[in-house]
């Protein structure tokens, strides 16, 4: 009996003194460690760090609409705008006991992508789910394997012969809008919701060879999942909360369940059809050829590639649409450009893409104001130096995407404002612009995403004018990516 006693103290007291060593002083040594090198930030909060206070913010800010111009963030990165004012464009927070460093220097971020000692924080279990058993979540060798996949799988070659079943897609989708609404001079559309239906019918085509019906019901359960997986992404995960029968918990394990099932029905029904460089085929390939790389895996990268491919284009349209419609003299020169080199109504193909410049400064315009991804994390494993600065190993980095983008010390005193001419030269820093990251992890399906973007704005501008509806609420927020809170709908006229 004495001795069992004695047991239980011991293990008690050791969990307390990993405790204290963990969440209590090494906190305060990092905390310590970088103010000495003039580093501020909020004060630590036991436990939880500061993501009560960054939740807190976040819903302040999303509670409220903003005025219909291009200065938001204060919305989209609300604990970013506030913390930065006051301790300046590098400071430090903390997510739970771990140290975030916020970021938004070019040349600091160039180290930092650029560094082999920096990667990836490994998700935890809960977030995971939706999409980090995939390319974006992996790491070492195991994301060297599936990166060279994905790399066949996405090269411009391949994805301009995907170009006519993109045409094939949006032909559907302005046919049913004219059909819809062919007794209206004017009509009102949703763009969001269109525009996410019509990625998914892209992704699906050209990344896996099936139609969107096929793939329809895994959009859906991603769609049931976007919310739960957001949730753990700005909390604190708890080891082994994920086994509890939570609502939340049984809700994640159904939508996984059902996801992964509708995976393998696609890939299964792929293997009668004819071999085509499509992802999904190359996957299977590799499934057969590499060593370590089965279904499981394919199905992992199948759901990555849905998710990703989806949201991606889709919301880079609908801020493209949005800001078109808000800038008519953009719009015209838009659609002047579309005639010109489609010859009129002709539509667009893989041969002259390229020619399509003052598209493609919108688009990446459009990306310096509304980036897909507000911020990127990454950790360091080693010691390292950023700058001027010396970082510890565990050491969190949060890089503003957004404050970078709207910086007026980098793109001028009218950074806030729309102008594609900023794109008609080339970019100060490697770093200034980085909408699909940098570095080794720069986003693999960026190709297929400009691409797809550019033949839908092109048809768009072609067939249609178009202004903002009244019933617009502008509210960007940032979900997984950053999308209008309360829809985009958009008054379009038959040209």
């Amino acid at each position: 009996m004495y001795l069992t006693v004695l047991m239980i103290l011991l293990l008690l007291l050791t969990f307390l003194f990993k405790f204290i060593y963990s969440v209590i002083y090494i906190p305060y040594k990092l905390g310590k460690h970088f103010r000495k090198q003039g580093i501020g930030g909020p004060n630590y909060r036991l436990i939880y760090g500061n993501s009560e206070e960054i939740k807190r913010q976040i819903r302040k800010a999303e509670s409220k609409s903003v005025p219909f111009n291009h200065n938001v963030l204060h919305r989209i990165a609300p604990h970013y705008y506030n913390w930065s004012a006051k301790y300046g464009k590098t400071f430090l927070f903390w997510f739970g006991s771990k140290p975030r460093l916020a970021i938004a220097d070019p040349g600091m971020i160039k180290g930092l992508f650029m560094n082999k000692a920096v990667d990836k924080i490994e998700f935890d279990p809960l977030t995971k789910q939706l999409f980090g058993q995939g390319l974006v979540g992996l790491r070492g060798e195991q994301w060297a394997l599936h990166r060279r996949i994905a790399n066949q799988a996405f090269n411009m070659e391949i994805v301009k012969a995907w170009v006519p079943d993109i045409v094939t897609s949006v032909t559907k989708m302005l046919k049913k809008w004219e059909k819809e609404n062919e007794e209206k001079e004017e009509f009102e559309i949703e763009v969001f919701k269109e525009l996410n239906d019509l990625s998914a019918e892209v992704i699906s085509r050209t990344a896996f060879g099936s139609s969107f019906e096929e793939g329809k019901r895994i959009f859906e359960s991603q769609e049931q999942q976007i919310s739960l997986t957001l949730q753990a992404i700005r909390s604190i995960y708890l080891p082994g909360f994920r086994f509890l029968p939570t609502k939340n918990n049984m809700m994640r394990w159904k939508l996984e369940k059902e996801t992964r099932k509708s995976v393998m029905k696609l890939i299964e029904s792929s293997k009668g059809r004819e071999n085509s460089k499509n992802l999904l085929s190359l996957l299977m390939s590799a499934s057969e050829a590499e060593h370590g790389f089965g279904v499981e895996e394919v199905i992992n990268e199948c759901k990555t590639f849905y998710f990703a491919g989806k949201e991606t284009a889709s919301n880079l349209l609908t801020w493209a649409l949005l800001l078109l419609a808000l800038h008519q003299e953009w719009q015209e020169k838009a659609r002047d450009e579309v005639f010109r080199v489609c010859n009129g109504n002709n539509l667009p193909n893989a041969e002259n893409l390229t020619d399509f410049k003052i598209v493609t400064m919108i688009l990446n315009e459009t990306m310096r104001l509304y980036p897909p991804i507000v911020a990127l994390t990454r950790g360091t494993s080693k010691d390292i130096k950023l700058g001027n600065l010396e970082i510890p190993a565990n050491t969190q980095f949060y890089v503003s995407v957004a404050a970078v983008h709207h910086d007026t010390e980098i793109w001028g005193k009218y950074a806030q404002e729309f102008n594609p001419l900023r794109f008609a030269e080339s970019r100060k820093h490697l770093a200034s612009y980085f909408p699909f990251a940098l570095g080794p992890r720069v986003c693999v399906g960026q190709n297929l995403a400009m691409v797809e973007a550019k033949i839908i704005l092109a048809m768009i501008v072609q067939n249609f004018s178009f202004t903002v509806s009244p019933s617009y609420v502008h509210a960007p927020t940032m979900r997984l990516t950053l999308q209008p809170q309360y829809g985009a709908p958009i008054l379009f006229r038959k040209i």
